[in-house]
């Protein structure tokens, strides 16, 4: 089969690979239909995320027909499913707390100490995300491997929705909803959103519909923040605005009640703190880029709500743990317990009260893979998100392949630095 691979840092390609086989009795084998490439995949991309191996299929946002299963699974041949990220096996402490994305059982044991060496625990295995998360291969292929697929697939029982339309159910919509739920918001509220990507323009819509009154994004992409303002978010350009100072005038010297990073690991900006944060990037003398974080607890009202769900990979220094002390602040952080969400964030589409192919600039064939990559980390104003077919032909003129974009006519911009 085709499948999307790594092998280092800004070098992704595409290559045929061995078909994916039925190894437990609780597998399914997936032929895929849509995948795509997800904000995180840019960390990898990057070269960020530690313990990548050459040759590893990369993706963790797909769907697609039921090919085959085990005898312990409960999908049938023929079956359409989305496959959420986080891989749980449903069985152990954390998935009976439906924390699935701390799940105990499906991280191998012998990529446990990885995590466990950095973490302190093992986390839960993903999808197309590195070793230290399992060593899974991804979904940005022809075919895939679904364990305990029991519990993960959710089973898409109306053939007339498209996969576009769902596809998203599998990480970023959950993420953005999950986003705004550890904000805790209440009736009235002012939420602050750093990043404006696919997880931050969906924590915007489900921050008014938890009862939000006012939303700021802040992003310094022009479409994206375009987008958020048709969403009804007031909007701050970081390049042309102190965010702290016009947060504080936004709010009268009180500060937002809620605060959301939707930005991680590789933030932007020539801010003095994250000039200093990509010095010690590129000399090995740390990990992550975080001036998004700490702006968000500085500007956090005193007994504010902080959510994080962007990546971050390592440790950090300059973190303002006095800020967050000293103002109260409440921090929830933390991967998606993706299946926990899935009902009745399917219901909302199925009803056509919640739309997310506004997101989707581009669609590629599978074999396009690298050019999306390129795409979303070079464009990132114009490349909205990017879909990948494996069943869409490669476009072929003057004896040269061309890459098929197919751009959505709601498409405006994207995803922030980070998911």
């Amino acid at each position: 089969m085709r499948a999307v691979t790594w092998h280092g840092k800004h070098d992704i390609r595409v290559e045929t690979v061995d078909d994916p086989e039925i190894v437990n009795p609780r597998d399914a084998i997936i032929r895929v239909t849509s995948t795509a490439i997800c904000g995180s995949d840019l960390h990898l991309y990057d070269g960020y995320i530690p313990t990548m191996k050459a040759g590893d299929i990369l993706g963790h946002e797909f769907m697609g027909e039921v090919v085959d299963v085990g005898s312990g699974s409960t999908l049938q041949i023929g079956q359409r499913v989305v496959v959420p990220f986080t891989i749980s096996c449903g069985a152990c402490y954390h998935c009976s707390k439906q924390q699935f994305s701390a799940c105990g059982n499906s991280n191998p044991a012998d990529n446990q100490d990885i995590a466990r060496e950095l973490y302190g625990h093992p986390m839960a295995g993903l999808f197309g995300y590195s070793h230290m998360t399992g060593g899974y291969a991804g979904g940005q292929a022809e075919l895939v491997r679904v364990p305990y697929s029991d519990v993960g697939p959710f089973v898409i029982p109306d053939d007339s929705i498209p996969d576009e339309k769902v596809l998203f159910l599998t990480d970023i919509l959950p993420t953005g909803w999950m986003a705004a739920e550890n904000a805790e918001i209440e009736p009235g509220d002012t939420v602050a959103v750093w990043g404006c990507g696919p997880v931050g323009l969906f924590a915007i819509q489900s921050a008014f519909v938890m009862g939000a009154e006012r939303v700021i994004a802040i992003d310094h992409f022009p479409n994206r923040l375009e987008l958020a303002r048709q969403f009804g978010a007031e909007i701050i350009n970081f390049e042309t605005t102190k965010t702290y100072e016009a947060l504080m005038e936004m709010t009268g010297g009180i500060g937002p009640d809620a605060c959301i990073d939707c930005v991680g690991l590789e933030a932007h900006g020539a801010f003095a703190d994250n000039i200093l944060d990509q010095i010690k990037v590129s000399t090995f003398l740390g990990t992550d880029r975080a001036h998004a974080i700490r702006q968000v607890i500085i500007a956090c009202r005193k007994g504010g709500r902080v959510s994080m769900p962007a990546v971050y990979g390592g440790f950090v220094d300059k973190f303002p743990l006095g800020a967050l002390m000293e103002k109260g602040l409440t921090l929830k952080t933390g991967q998606t317990h993706v299946q926990r969400y899935l009902p009745a964030l399917y219901a909302a589409i199925a009803e056509d009260k919640l739309d997310t192919t506004f997101l989707i600039s581009h669609r590629l064939p599978l074999d396009e893979g690298p050019e999306g990559y390129r795409l979303f980390h070079d464009e990132q104003d114009q490349a909205t998100k990017i879909v990948l077919k494996p069943d869409l032909p490669l476009r072929r003129e003057h004896g040269s392949s061309s890459v098929a974009l197919l751009p959505n006519e709601m498409s405006g911009s994207c995803a922030g630095t980070a998911r």
